[in-house]
């Protein structure tokens, strides 16, 4: 007793010159604010955020220290009477430790405390922990282009700060599930689960509300989590896409712990006046408990809410409210309010800073004094960056930070937390082990196995089939220094186009800008991009290829590269040629002869008499004829500029043209990285499957010029780039020979006699 007697003197007296009255403190120490039991309350200093709650607070801790120090005399009275008894303990030994913990947020667990915990209480009130590798589970629904690029945003912010293995379930449509599911499948985070949930088999359970907010009926989709989500999940927190997180979302799983037996929805309360019903003259909001609660963050105690019967009160709620206010203006967060409304019970209000709302009319700037007080930042205005509020620079450059964070780096093990082992994640470290680190050639080999993220359908995009079965896909792949191609292209083919763009997260949102402020761009909806993110050395040019093409949704295909313009009418010259060339039953590669210009202004010859007078001028040249001539030698141009009808050419040692063929045609080898040998490959390929190589008479594509790549660089100045391309070559020819057996000999052969 006696050390604890000297301890809260040590405590408390270095705290005594703030109440001195010569340093003219504004309240009387004679008026400490009473309770109703007569006893005085020491306010946290970790929940004092108002000028008021702080100048309350220098009171209320004047009377806490008047009273200890009136507990410390009766101490010593007991001392003096319990001499030789000094291994019993005093009465209101733990009564110091008791009141200094107290406070309103506490929840009914954190009386369960051990001895040595209740010892070591600070004057703050203890917050609930999260155990160390327990799995948090996290809800959203997502639907459409737009809502998954914001998801990964979301994802971003939640995995920077995150400490625990987290679980993600996504009630998506078809869109946004392909979208995630290989974005997920690429990215291998440790410790993160991924579940999908189909929207439309939950459309039915909402389908009948009418609802005139902008996320249509896919924001009513949060009221049927109990049914969807699996019925052994007890506990999730329900995010909206539009949020960012600040802190470590395992703190606001923590306030799981401090719902009563009752509570089953942790909510914070709305910061405008919507519910209030005063924003504009006749403004007859849904009914709602004081200010309202709003839904973008939202902890569901799944358990809880089963057990009461949510699915039948939500409805009832819903129905007898439609019968008078006949819409819902706020989707969910209208129905969630009148049931609160009914049943105040069964709410846990959150702090406001878990749901700092930047809509309209807010009233959030009451919600914080200094940048540590966020937790979480809700962009729940049509506007989103564009919302007026006094600081939102500085929000907005929270929410830039993650948009353009590099999300290779949230790459990351949990220490101390095993992660469970995917197949993918099993196989790659598999193939990493098998990897020789003094091999000349490792950088080469390791890019083959690196597995890069993607995005796929990374904008808007919109396809229907034709009826005719001989649609054409343009496939292209480019990086951000090609970007200027796309509205020429666009105006070039005006059919459905397939492009993979390798990028940094940085450079995306560069491209997203470029394509939203393009006229010509937003216009196409055929064109699918796919953003394949940046990472090592070199560039993946093969894998890049192949995502694009994975990703056309049409029967053909043409190959080509974005620095090529095809003619005026290419498109619908090669879905006849598909016909007349009974490409659905027969193998064959259809080659676009190509030319170039080393002129950045160029009148496009607008036919084939046109182009041969260019070329007779020298305006225009046959692809790589003064380079690498061997690239469209067997192209046979001087056959082309007669021809009237297909003629089939044979494959010769690195010939590389640009080519139409079946959608499940071979793959690129994705060997083949950076400058060299990609292309060659490619069409080796098809001639070792026996494709025909059927040249087109009355087709072309034109070059345009550009500045040199970084990797025809790299191979041009180093001889170690030149040694391991030859290495990659010799290789390749050994696979083919494994796999096509005598017939790939001639490739081999050829090769040699270069």
């Amino acid at each position: 007793l006696l050390g604890m007697f000297k301890a809260w003197e040590i405590f408390l007296y270095p705290n005594l010159n703030l109440f001195n009255p010569n340093l003219n403190s504004p309240l009387s120490p004679s008026s400490p604010p009473p309770l109703p039991d007569g006893r005085s309350l020491l306010l946290s200093p970790c929940l004092s955020e108002t000028p008021e709650a702080r100048v309350l607070e220098r009171a209320v801790l004047e009377s806490r220290v008047r009273e200890m120090e009136e507990e410390n005399r009766q101490i010593r009275l007991q001392l003096n009477q319990l001499q030789g008894t000094a291994g019993q303990p005093a009465d209101g030994g733990n009564y110091g430790n008791a009141a200094w913990g107290a406070s309103a947020d506490t929840g009914p667990e954190d009386v369960e405390n051990t001895a040595e915990e209740r010892a070591n209480h600070t004057e703050c009130p203890r917050s609930p922990t999260v155990l160390k590798c327990e799995l948090i589970h996290v809800a959203c629904v997502c639907a459409g282009h737009n809502a998954s690029r914001d998801v990964v945003t979301l994802v971003k912010s939640i995995l920077f700060h995150r400490k625990n293995p987290l679980h993600f379930h996504f009630i998506t449509d078809a869109v946004a599930n392909q979208i995630l599911s290989s974005l997920f499948q690429s990215w291998m985070v440790p410790s993160v689960q991924v579940s999908f949930y189909d929207a439309d088999e939950l459309k039915s359970e909402v389908s009948w509300i009418p609802n005139k907010h902008y996320s249509g009926i896919y924001g009513l989709m949060k009221l049927t989590l109990t049914k969807a989500l699996p019925s052994d999940l007890t506990k999730v927190i329900v995010l909206d896409t539009d949020i960012t997180f600040a802190t470590d979302i395992a703190e606001l799983w923590a306030i799981f712990r401090k719902f009563t037996d009752k509570q089953v929805i942790g909510l914070v309360e709305n910061q405008s006046d919507w519910y209030l019903g005063n924003l504009w003259k006749n403004h007859k909001p849904w009914p709602a408990l004081g200010r309202g609660f709003n839904t973008g963050v939202i902890l569901l105690y799944l358990e809880r809410l089963r057990r009461i019967g949510w699915e039948q009160m939500w409805r009832l709620t819903a129905e007898r409210e439609l019968m008078s206010m006949l819409s819902t203006s706020l989707a969910d967060q209208d129905i969630f309010n009148a049931f609160i409304k009914q049943n105040p019970v069964l709410v846990h209000q959150l702090p406001c800073f878990w749901n700092v709302q930047l809509s309209d009319h807010t009233r959030s700037e009451q919600c914080y004094t200094e940048v540590s007080d966020l937790k979480v930042i809700h962009w729940n205005s049509p506007k989103k960056l564009r919302v007026k509020n006094k600081h939102v620079e500085f929000f907005r450059n929270l929410y830039l930070t993650f948009l353009e964070y590099d999300g290779n780096l949230l790459r990351r093990e949990l220490f101390g937390c095993p992660s469970h082992a995917t197949s993918e994640s099993v196989q790659l470290q598999g193939a990493l082990e098998e990897l020789d680190e003094d091999d000349q050639c490792y950088d080469f080999r390791r890019e083959r196995i690196t597995v890069h993220r993607v995005h796929l359908y990374f904008l808007q995009y919109e396809y229907t089939p034709t009826g005719d079965d001989t649609d054409v896909t343009l496939v292209a792949q480019l990086s951000m220094d090609r970007l200027q191609m796309l509205e020429a292209i666009c105006k070039h083919w005006e059919g459905p186009i397939s492009l993979a763009l390798y990028m940094s997260d940085a450079e995306a949102q560069q491209f997203l800008r470029y394509a939203q402020a393009s006229e010509v761009l937003k216009n196409r909806k055929n064109v699918g991009y796919h953003i394949v993110y940046k990472e090592g050395q070199f560039y993946p040019v093969n894998l890049v290829r192949n995502v694009a093409l994975r990703n056309a949704n049409t029967p053909y295909v043409f190959l080509a590269d974005v620095d090529f313009l095809p003619m005026y009418g290419l498109y619908d010259y090669l879905r006849k040629s598909v016909v007349q060339l009974d490409m659905a039953n027969t193998k064959k590669a259809l080659v676009v002869p190509a030319f170039e210009t080393l002129r950045y202004r160029l009148s496009f010859p607008k036919s084939k008499a046109e182009l041969l007078s260019m070329l007779d001028m020298g305006t225009l040249y046959t692809f790589r004829y003064h380079v690498w001539t061997k690239g469209h030698a067997p192209t046979n141009y001087a056959k082309w500029r007669t021809a009237t009808t297909p003629y089939k050419v044979e494959w010769e040692a690195d010939f590389e043209p640009y080519v139409v063929v079946k959608r499940d045609c071979p793959e690129y080898d994705q060997r083949f990285v950076g400058f060299g040998w990609n292309k060659v490959s490619h069409i080796m390929e098809l001639d070792a499957q026996e494709y025909d190589l059927m040249v087109l008479p009355n087709a072309f594509m034109i070059h345009m010029p550009h500045a040199p790549s970084f990797d025809i660089s790299k191979f041009r100045s180093s001889p170690g780039y030149r040694y391991c391309l030859q290495t990659l070559k010799e290789e390749f020819h050994q696979d083919l020979s494994r796999k096509y057996g005598a017939a790939a000999l001639k490739y081999l052969t050829a090769q040699r006699n270069i």
